[in-house]
């Protein structure tokens, strides 16, 4: 009798502890599999904990360290030598362009040899001044010109598919965006763009200036924390979203056509506030910046401003670990993973620098149910991290082969990874 009651109370303890677990996370709980959940009940109030200042030194990858996928995925190393590699995008045909933004250029690669690496790299560009975003148009097999996402300005080139080296000059689209905003943690500069599904419309994700400025008073913030809407030629600006921070990753819905973004939130409330996010993101939106977040939540840096605004925050769709710098995203559209795999969205979480615990250095799958979000997501990709703390790979763009393996840029250690499915 006294085992039985033994034995019930254990279960109970048990019960407890894990109705008590927290839903926020670091590091040593980010292994391949695991699934995360968090809603905006879990939130905790501002200043919970303190704000965190712990930037990573990354190291060089130690002698074996691989990433670490879900069982039935193996992992190579497609290329390496990159610096600092950013967005990458398939184009058509099957080369993956590769963005180096610190020098300024765009790489491509091509093939695959026996061993799982590319068989061929050219440079395609040079000259670039922060580049990251990349796009080809008209969408569809036969686009005619790659556009680039500058951090001041949009450009193209003409292209055929097959080109591994820019026909032709560049062209100004957008001779000015804002620009500027050399953030700590580096973010702020990037400029995606990706376009509509029927090619009549461009979007570029132009994050804040600041962390939490007021940009009534800084006018600097003038057209930032946005997402902005372009005609193919240039022509036709404006607002597309706002009170969006820094929506460094854009992507296209396969089906619907809609506009979804990867975010990063602002800091300075804690290790757990305020999460980044992945979300759709419709004509009109406004997700808070600066003076709420999370669905109204106000900033207490900005107490009793704009209550007017507060009904009208939006939620997002998924939110993830705070200060995980969740970076580019990719709708999975291949075969070749596993059936439970490919109604899913990629992302790349760069990893944090302002939180007692590391979190991010990793790539996550998003489930979709029909079109939407579940709000989960799971660790696909992990093992930037050692068993001690130590970094030396953090993911930034992730793209969708042809053959339906998945390619991801770490500019950790300059490579270019791919993630390919056997079978359980």
């Amino acid at each position: 009798m006294r085992s039985a009651l033994f034995g019930a109370a254990c279960i109970a303890l048990s019960l407890v502890a894990a109705a008590q677990q927290s839903p926020f996370h670091g590091y040593p709980d980010e292994k391949a599999g695991a699934v995360h959940r968090i809603t905006v009940a879990d939130l905790p109030k501002p200043y919970a904990s303190a704000a965190a200042q712990k930037a990573p030194k990354v190291a060089p990858r130690p002698d074996g360290a691989m990433p670490q996928g879900l069982p039935g995925y193996t992992v190579v190393q497609f290329a390496s030598g990159f610096d600092q590699p950013r967005q990458i995008r398939t184009a058509p045909n099957g080369d993956l362009f590769v963005v180096e933004s610190r020098p300024g250029r765009i790489k491509v690669l091509r093939g695959a040899a026996a061993d799982g690496r590319a068989e061929a790299t050219e440079v395609f560009a040079t000259g670039l001044n922060r580049p990251f975003g990349v796009a080809f148009y008209p969408p569809g097999p036969k686009p005619t010109h790659v556009y680039v996402g500058n951090t001041d300005s949009i450009v193209r080139f003409p292209y055929r598919p097959g080109d591994m080296k820019a026909r032709g000059a560049e062209e100004v689209v957008v001779p000015a965006l804002p620009a500027g905003g050399q953030l700590p943690g580096g973010g702020h500069w990037t400029r995606d763009i990706v376009f509509s599904r029927d090619g009549q419309k461009m979007f570029v994700g132009v994050g804040s200036l600041t962390n939490v400025d007021d940009p009534e008073t800084n006018p600097a913030e003038r057209e930032r924390a946005t997402i902005l809407e372009f005609n193919p030629d240039g022509s036709g600006r404006r607002v597309y979203a706002s009170g969006i921070r820094n929506a460094v990753g854009l992507a296209i819905h396969p089906r619907t056509g809609g506009l979804w973004a990867s975010v990063n939130e602002r800091d300075g409330l804690g290790d757990d506030l305020v999460p980044d996010y992945i979300t759709r993101v419709e004509p009109g939106a406004f997700f808070g910046w600066p003076w709420f977040y999370m669905g109204g939540h106000q900033d207490p840096r900005h107490t009793g401003k704009h209550p007017e605004l507060k009904d009208k925050v939006r939620t997002p769709d998924v939110l993830i670990q705070p200060h995980s710098a969740s970076l580019g995203m990719v709708f999975y559209t291949g075969t070749q993973f596993a059936a439970e795999h490919r109604s899913s969205i990629f992302a790349a979480l760069h990893g944090s620098w302002n939180r007692s615990t590391r979190t991010g250095y990793k790539v996550i799958r998003v489930p979709l149910k029909g079109d939407a979000a579940t709000g989960e997501y799971q660790d696909f990709l992990t093992g930037f991290v050692t068993a001690e703390g130590q970094v030396w790979g953090r993911p930034v763009g992730v793209a969708v082969a042809n053959d339906g393996s998945l390619f991801v840029s770490d500019d950790g250690s300059g490579s270019v990874w791919r993630v390919a499915y056997k079978g359980k």
